[in-house]
């Protein structure tokens, strides 16, 4: 029992899990050990057995007022309304059987503000309060609350109270302090930071706010000196490199955190440190050399797995990657990093429903991951089924959050894939009433041009572009206020931009689509050449190139930039499609097989990579049975794609299977299937006996273009079919 609490006082909750249950075994009648167990396991977030062990201390003793309350603080934070009312329940519970104590009347308040009943929250809040005056978590809560009904004035009064309540609490000035930096009320932030400190010099939190308002103020050399000093405090080792990173001092941070990984062997956020400095200063052989001798010195290190997982992930090997991941959930299944990272690593694969299912998994495991709940509600837009439940997600955020600039932004966008624009302008304006942020004013913007208020959105998109002239959405949508007639002034106005951001790629990059529609192929390489430089990292510009060889007959050019590509070990599998379609162009079939695959392989749900793998099979491998295996599952990715109905007709076709095929290629033909798939057509009824059908569309389609391969089979067959028919 003693060595568990002094493990859990180091923040070692795994090793304290260990020793509390060997406690347990020990003395199994000993409430109190499951009790501290179950505390433990809360610091591993791993709520589940948690919550067993707090109900096993109640089977041991009934009244444990300490148990009943943590089962019901767990309740109390899921979104799950009938949860949140058993809690409020057993809360109710023990204020019948006990005084009402701060800690109760607190978790009470929480539950009321997850359900919605902010009234009574508050009165709970005030409750706990006028008990104990000093209770600063309850201050805390008040205040946000009533930021939370857009009363600043009264949550700054509450937050003064409580510091005048506490006259030698630094912690209480600093959290009037950390109020005033949410209010962009800066210097006044730093007057409380510095009052903190007076009370206690060596108060980190307050001196890492101080540090904050410097650097928010422009005062870098004072912000520096702050941060230094805080690095000498053990917590905030770190923070020194951290600043030194952000302000984009990378070489010097990255010394600091080798310095204190040297140092501190053992520290595990230290190492992880070191590991982002290395990544970010594209030294990924380094930072895999400091996991791997990490996990060479304990393979069931979650942590180290973890980030090697991350580090593979990037670097597009998504096999190994996941392996270190699953390792990682047999670990720690109740982390919610390692399910997020299971979600991008389904999303590179192109696996929509797996990276979303992954998504809701990491945000069950933690509500109040606000960006991971709005990444998924973004994921939700494709359709307005899924723009429904989207809304509905942002609806049970938590309170607090509700109010947040990210979440009332995105909320407006899945109002305006519902096309509820009433709602979504209340949206907007309540959004800019906190943050003139380019989102909103791009939102701001949309909205007007579908009003058809173009003068009007030109005016606000504009507005965007001058916060941030990067931005490619606001430069897009200002595209469109212009008509149709008013095209080349729209053209030369996104010239103009792109002139003054020579070195933002996506704006190069946009530039150059719109110079190559408009058919200035000249001007298009220029500008995708800018946005390579600007950007020589990302394969995106160099694929837009090959497009432009493709255009203009350079094919030794693409495959040489794609080759490129692959050779820096660039695992885009749009790469491998590319090459097999020059490939093919080239009639080399083997080659343009084995690059398919390859696409196939990195990336099982690329529909178009699998339907070139299978025509290629059928066509000229002859390898049918594996082609509709490839054919079935692009079908089933896109099942009203015509060329895929053609693949998978001409694959039935090659199998001698003629009615079935038939059915697959009169589908390709109703909807818009190209000339290939007329002839394919054709010589199926042929095959059929309906020679007088297939020489009708065989007409039709030599009309259109009689110069591809399939025009003369479809002839041959169509002479034979004559033949017989004179015989």
């Amino acid at each position: 029992m003693e060595a568990g609490k002094k493990l859990l006082r180091e923040k070692n909750p795994e090793s304290a899990v260990l020793q509390f249950r060997n406690a347990a075994q020990a003395t199994p009648a000993d409430p109190q050990t499951y009790y501290e167990l179950g505390i433990a396991l809360i610091e591993l977030k791993d709520f589940r057995p948690a919550l067993d062990a707090f109900r096993k201390v109640l089977e041991l003793s009934p009244k444990d007022i300490g148990a009943r309350l943590k089962i019901a603080q767990m309740m109390a934070v899921t979104n799950d309304p009938g949860l949140l009312r058993d809690a409020q329940s057993r809360l109710t519970g023990l204020l019948e059987g006990s005084s009402a104590t701060p800690e109760i009347l607190k978790t009470i308040a929480y539950t009321q503000l997850e359900l919605g009943d902010t009234a009574s929250a508050i009165q709970s809040l005030q409750q706990v309060l006028t008990q104990s005056p000093g209770e600063l978590d309850a201050s805390v809560s008040l205040a946000r609350t009533k930021l939370s009904q857009n009363d600043a004035e009264g949550a700054e009064e509450v937050l003064q109270k409580a510091s005048s309540d506490a006259p030698t609490s630094a912690d209480a000035r600093r959290v009037l302090g950390d109020f005033y930096l949410s209010q962009k009320r800066i210097p006044e932030a730093e007057t409380q930071f510095r009052r903190a400190l007076e009370i206690d010099p060596n108060w980190g939190p307050a001196l890492l706010g101080l540090g904050r308002s410097q650097l928010i103020q422009g005062k870098k050399q004072e912000a520096e000196q702050s941060f230094k000093r805080l690095a000498t405090f053990g917590e905030y080792k770190s923070m020194f490199g951290i600043f030194l990173f952000q302000e984009g001092r990378r070489d010097e941070a990255l010394r600091e955190f080798e310095r204190l990984a040297r140092q501190n062997p053992d520290d595990r956020d230290a190492r992880t440190n070191l590991v982002v400095a290395y990544r970010a200063n594209n030294r990924i052989a380094d930072a895999n050399e400091v996991l791997n001798k990490a996990l060479k010195k304990n393979p069931k290190d979650a942590d180290a797995l973890l980030q090697r997982g991350e580090t593979l992930l990037g670097m597009g090997n998504y096999s190994q990657a996941e392996n270190d991941l699953n390792q990682v959930l047999r670990l720690r299944s109740n982390v919610p990093e390692v399910h997020y990272l299971l979600a991008r690593l389904n999303r590179a694969r192109g696996a929509v429903l797996t990276y979303r299912q992954e998504l809701s998994t990491t945000l069950g495991l933690d509500p109040a991951l606000q960006a991971v709940r709005i990444e998924l509600a973004h994921s939700m837009l494709d359709n307005p089924a899924g723009a429904r439940a989207a809304l509905d997600l942002l609806d049970s955020a938590p309170e607090a959050q509700k109010q947040s600039t990210a979440i009332i932004t995105e909320r407006n966008w899945v109002l305006w894939t519902l096309g509820d624009l009433v709602n979504m302008r209340k949206g907007i304006d309540r959004g800019l009433s906190q943050e003139r942020s380019t989102e909103l004013l791009i939102q701001d913007g949309v909205w007007k041009l579908r009003a058809g208020q173009s003068s009007a959105a030109r005016t606000v998109l504009e507005g965007a572009l001058k916060i941030d002239p990067a931005d490619v959405r606001a430069l897009r949508a200002l595209k469109q206020t212009y008509a149709p007639k008013e095209a080349p002034i729209a053209l030369q106005k996104v010239k103009e931009y792109a002139s003054q951001q020579p070195k933002s790629a996506p704006v190069q990059d946009f530039l150059g689509i719109l110079l190559m529609g408009e058919g200035d192929r000249a001007g298009a390489r220029v500008a995708f050449a800018a946005a390579k430089a600007a950007d020589a990292q990302s394969s995106n510009y160099d694929l837009s190139l090959v497009q432009l060889d493709v255009l203009e007959n350079k094919f030794a050019d693409g495959e040489a930039r794609l080759t490129a590509l692959l050779s820096k070990g660039d695992s885009n599998p749009i790469i491998r499609l590319w090459l097999g379609n020059l490939e093919e162009i080239k009639g080399n079939h083997a080659a343009a097989i084995e690059h398919f695959q390859k696409a196939v392989d990195a990336q099982p749900t690329n529909s178009q990579a699998l339907n070139n793998l299978a025509y290629l099979l059928a066509d000229y491998a002859n390898r049918p049975d594996d082609a509709l295996k490839y054919a079935t599952q692009a079908q089933e990715l896109a099942p009203d794609n015509p060329d895929y109905a053609d693949t998978m007709g001409w694959i039935l076709y090659k199998k001698g299977l003629y009615p079935s095929a038939l059915q697959q290629l009169e589908r390709a033909s109703s909807h818009g299937g190209n000339v290939v798939s007329s002839y394919h057509l054709a010589m199926a009824y042929f095959k059929n006996g309906d020679g007088p059908r297939g020489k009708a569309i065989l007409d039709v389609a030599l009309r259109k273009n009689s110069n591809v391969p399939e025009a003369k089979l479809a002839l041959q067959m169509a002479q034979d079919a004559a033949k017989r028919r004179l015989n």
